[in-house]
């Protein structure tokens, strides 16, 4: 006959401050399998492991049921206390009696009744548990990270010194993301491109990175340790190999375009090169403006090129990869401010946003790093940069964008240095400066003169040659009119077009603001729900490029780790099909998406790497011949009568 222990873990106050555990503990001894009911400040400290591994080597117990905090948090941690005990971690069952209890029920009677139920309902439960094996495979010592801004080439470098190929797929003609765009970064004032273009170069020249541009993931099959990957290459109808960059064909090129990479302020040709610091060093024809494309009336750049590197007749192409892990670091792009209609933006010339202003103070953007009016040219006499432009809004985005305070501050003190004559206001809700170096700076920038005005602009309009709005100073109690020559939106961070596209295709969530998900936000920031898929950067989350690269160092130590070891060690609570039961549907096959079941002589068979154990299978099973180990009809069936049997 099995032997039950059952352990319920105080949590601090966390659930003994609404649950009488002692009482829990009391009832489990009332159950006629049940050897062993102890109680426990804290089941997961040292001691509180030590508990069970005594009782499992006495021989006492021979199933384990901890009733404690989500086995989200803890279950991998009691499996290895059972397994190191010399128990099957199948024989292992946690009752949620903190997130389902005591966090959500009010009445200590009620909450004591619920943890009893729960806890029995686990007994029966791991009364019908049957051992789960594992299996270890090889891992391809691979890694592919998507998206090549600053923390996937933080990532990239990181894995390649561990000798580790890497593989970086960017969807733009250049890596370098965001960052290459910015001229300054807080709270220094270092030189943003200083800092990257060294780190764009060793990635370039480093014989463990490829990178690939023009790129994106179309398809990802398999799973941790073997991933096979498909990706598409967008033509660029120049050989970057042989391209010099001389800018011959750009010169010849008779269509001019908005450039979109800097804030649409300025103009590039069809062939262009995104910015003179490109990796790979290289022009690119867009395809949606050259003449060619359009109706073959002009090949100009192909007849003048001295290198002879441009063929406009490359074609699209595909390929694969077989990678044992995945970086995802496909970053954000800056929130739409044309959703907001008072503010004029896309309407009013010189209402632009952050990165807009980055153009103009960059000495690779259209006006040749000389701050000037997008409508006539001339040298602002003031400015108003309007904060959470967007941000910490329930009708555009609810969250803080975490860096806009700080950029508005990086531009303030540019102005100031640069350009003293010019007046600067700062219309904010609250300034939130965190973190080292940023409050000084804050203070520094108000001593320079900077006017900060708490209170939201209104509508902002053009009167004459000026701009000009009203906002309510909460600090003076009195409504301010400004009249401007130029305003600045901080529009904050949403999730980039990639990030939400690979989502899907990677099949791992996002949150409830379309950024991607991490498995834990304290203990796992950086792992996803799916095991060898790891995210970083602004992707996950907005934040500055410390914190971002931050995050890229701790994706790729993840990675590594996973990769160095050279094998996966694959647990057995996955899909089993009772073949006896298959009736060789492709039901399971049409709706599993992770591609983990084949049809092999007629019958679904589980492929162990690739199965995830979300059960969605057996729900799509119509014979019922597909079940999930630790989740099969007996041990459901069982856990619900005994909650039955302490409920009623």
């Amino acid at each position: 006959m099995p032997k039950v222990g059952v352990y319920v873990c105080h949590c601090g106050k966390n659930i003994a401050g609404k649950v009488d555990v002692q009482r829990v503990a009391a009832e489990m001894k009332k159950h006629p399998q049940v050897t062993v009911s102890r109680h426990y400040f804290f089941m997961c400290s040292s001691f509180g492991q030590e508990l069970i591994k005594r009782d499992i080597k006495a021989g006492k117990v021979d199933r384990v049921v901890v009733a404690a905090c989500s086995p989200k948090l803890h279950e991998p941690l009691f499996r290895g206390v059972v397994e190191e005990a010399g128990l099957n971690f199948g024989y292992y069952e946690q009752a949620n009696i903190r997130e389902l209890v005591s966090w959500s029920t009010e009445d200590p009677e009620e909450a004591t009744r619920k943890a009893i139920a729960y806890t029995w309902a686990a007994v029966e439960r791991v009364l019908e548990a049957e051992p789960v094996e594992s299996e270890e495979f090889r891992v391809n010592r691979e890694a592919l990270i998507i998206g090549g801004g600053v923390a996937g080439i933080a990532a990239a470098l990181d894995l390649a010194e561990k000798g580790i190929r890497v593989h970086i797929i960017e969807r733009s003609p250049t890596i370098g993301g965001k960052m290459a765009l910015l001229d300054r970064v807080f709270p220094t004032g270092d030189c943003s491109l200083c800092i990257l273009t060294p780190m764009m170069a060793e990635a370039e020249h480093n014989p463990n990175i490829t990178i690939h541009t023009m790129c994106e993931v179309t398809e990802v099959s398999g799973s941790v340790g073997d991933f096979r990957v498909r990706v598409k290459k967008r033509a660029r109808y120049v050989d970057q190999d042989k391209c010099v960059a001389c800018g011959i064909c750009a010169e010849s090129c008779p269509v001019e375009v908005l450039n979109e990479w800097y804030a649409r302020l300025g103009k590039r040709k069809a062939a262009y090169i995104p910015f003179p610091q490109s990796v790979p060093r290289a022009y690119v024809i867009d395809r949606e403006n050259c003449l060619f494309f359009r109706d073959g009336s002009c090949r100009k750049c192909e007849e003048v090129c001295p290198a002879k590197a441009i063929d406009l007749s490359e074609s699209d192409g595909e390929f694969e990869l077989r990678v044992g892990a995945i970086i995802v670091a496909t970053g954000a792009d800056e929130y739409d401010a044309s959703n907001l209609k008072n503010y004029g933006y896309g309407k009013i010339a010189d209402v632009i946003t952050h990165f807009g202003f980055e153009s103009l103070i960059n000495v690779n953007g259209p006006t040749g790093g000389h701050l000037r009016r997008p409508s006539d040219g001339k040298v602002p006499e003031s400015i108003l940069f309007v904060q959470c432009a967007g941000s910490r809004d329930v009708n555009n985005n609810p969250y803080c964008s975490n860096v806009c305070c700080m950029i508005t501050l990086k531009h303030a003190e540019i102005i100031r240095m640069e350009y003293p004559e010019t007046k600067v206001y700062v219309a904010y809700i609250d300034m939130r400066t965190p973190k080292k170096g940023f409050e000084e700076m804050y203070a520094r920038v108000r001593e320079e003169g900077v006017v900060f005005i708490r209170g939201k602009p209104g509508e902002i309009r053009r009167e004459g040659d000026k701009l000009v709005t009203e906002i309510y100073d909460e600090v003076l109690g009195e409504k301010l009119r400004l009249e401007v020559d130029m305003v600045v939106l901080a529009a904050g961070l949403s999730p980039s077009e990639g990030t939400l596209s690979i989502s899907r295709t990677l099949n791992i969530p996002m949150d409830l603001y379309g950024f991607l998900q991490e498995l834990h936000p304290k203990l796992k920031p950086v792992q996803t729900s799916r095991p060898g898929i790891f995210i970083c950067g602004t992707a996950q989350g907005p934040k500055d490029i410390p914190d971002s690269v931050t995050q890229a160092k701790a994706a790729a130590s993840e990675a590594a780790r996973l990769l160095m070891i050279g094998k996966v060690l694959v647990t057995g609570e996955k899909a089993k099909v009772n073949s006896e039961l298959c009736t060789g549907c492709g039901a399971c096959v049409e709706e599993c998406p992770f591609s983990a079941i084949v049809l092999e002589e007629g019958k679904a068979k589980v492929l162990p790497l690739a199965c995830m154990g979300c059960g969605i299978c057996q729900g799509a099973c119509p014979t019922g011949a597909i079940e999930r180990r630790l989740y099969d009809h007996g041990q459901i069936l069982n856990q619900i009568d005994g909650l039955l049997e302490v409920v009623t």
